[in-house]
């Protein structure tokens, strides 16, 4: 059996990745001795509330130097080599440089009068941190560090980085420069913008950003299906930017297939020549043309499945826009029946 004077603590580790190391030595008394290395500092807890503390150097446990402990413990009559359990965590006062962040979803700028009017871009850089409040990290994170454990940076970097990338994101947001050549030149203002936002996130857990650098932004792939998934793209702004993708493709593949896409252009308002919508760069002359089969006749009144097809959208979609009241449909029973005419009503409002 350990006696009370031979009890030493230490951690002989230069915490250079580990921000908290719990002792596996928890039976101390009086007397007991602990070391403190440079760029560390001990903290006693107890019951899972963090107590006292000891800076950089070689300590004697008496009742004078853990007050908060001998405290809680008043029950306990302390002297000569009373024992007394508590734990020891050993945490990091270094900063922690040069860690990578990163979006792992895109974030959406709003580009008014270009293209879909919105551009997914993605952002990445490099920012510095270090524990700032010890008490507050261990009263938060203690649960997670079990007796000869370490925890590292590298387990709260993900959570950091998500407080790093939504201020980001309303940074954009509040700023709205309106085009990536404008959110470039706006990098200075954007990171310090950033850096004042996540202090408060960063001091809930214990933690100072010491800097924070975005080392670019990056435009993604932007389409108007990723748009309509992050719900920027009403479902009528989306059936029209369908209709035209339909009409560029069949104005490029010829008259053939302008004969195929009538039925989804019904409605629509477009000039028709012989039957056929007009489309530019497609030729106009019946004469010119191939003989076309006869576009399939459309039922006056269709099932979702049967809209979703004559508008080319998903099922879901058309039942999203009945249910918005966006497009008129009679409900019997459990099944939506919509008429041809308040379809192509939809589709040329």
């Amino acid at each position: 059996m350990i006696r009370g004077l031979d009890v030493v603590l230490q951690y002989d580790n230069e915490m250079t990745q580990v921000v908290a190391y719990h002792h596996p030595i928890q039976d101390l008394r009086i007397g007991s001795q602990i070391t403190v290395g440079p760029g560390q500092v001990a903290v006693f807890v107890r019951d899972g509330k963090a107590l006292d503390q000891f800076g950089p150097g070689r300590h004697t446990i008496t009742t004078a130097n853990i007050p908060l402990l001998t405290g809680l413990l008043s029950n306990i009559v302390f002297g000569g080599q009373t024992p007394f359990q508590a734990s020891v965590f050993y945490l990091s006062t270094r900063e922690f440089p040069q860690l990578r962040w990163g979006t792992s979803q895109p974030i959406a700028l709003q580009t008014p009068g270009t293209g879909l009017g919105w551009l997914l871009i993605g952002a990445h850089g490099t920012f510095g941190t270090r524990l700032d409040d010890p008490v507050t990290f261990l009263n938060q994170f203690v649960g997670f560090i079990g007796p000869g454990q370490a925890y590292t940076i590298e387990q709260l970097r993900e959570r950091m980085v998500h407080i790093i990338t939504q201020s980001l994101t309303d940074m954009l947001t509040e700023t709205a420069p309106g085009s990536m050549q404008k959110a470039q030149a706006m990098m200075n203002e954007l990171q310090a913008g950033v850096q004042a936002k996540v202090q408060d996130d960063f001091a809930a857990m214990g933690f100072m950003l010491t800097f924070l650098r975005i080392g670019g932004l990056s435009p993604l792939e932007t389409s108007a299906d990723k748009l309509r998934q992050m719900g920027l793209l009403d479902i009528g702004t989306y059936s029209q930017l369908q209709q035209a993708d339909a009409i560029r493709a069949a104005g490029e593949k010829g008259v053939d297939n302008l004969v195929g896409i009538g039925a989804v252009l019904g409605g629509s308002g477009l000039a028709r020549a012989g039957g056929i919508p007009v489309v530019p760069g497609a030729p106009q002359n019946p004469a010119q043309a191939q003989q076309a089969p006869a576009a399939a006749e459309v039922p006056d009144v269709m099932t979702p499945a049967q809209a979703a097809a004559y508008m080319q959208l998903t099922e879901a979609d058309v039942i999203a826009a009945i249910e918005a009241g966006q497009l008129k449909a009679k409900k019997i029973g459990t099944q939506y029946r919509i008429a041809k005419k308040a379809i192509d009503d939809f589709l040329a409002s």
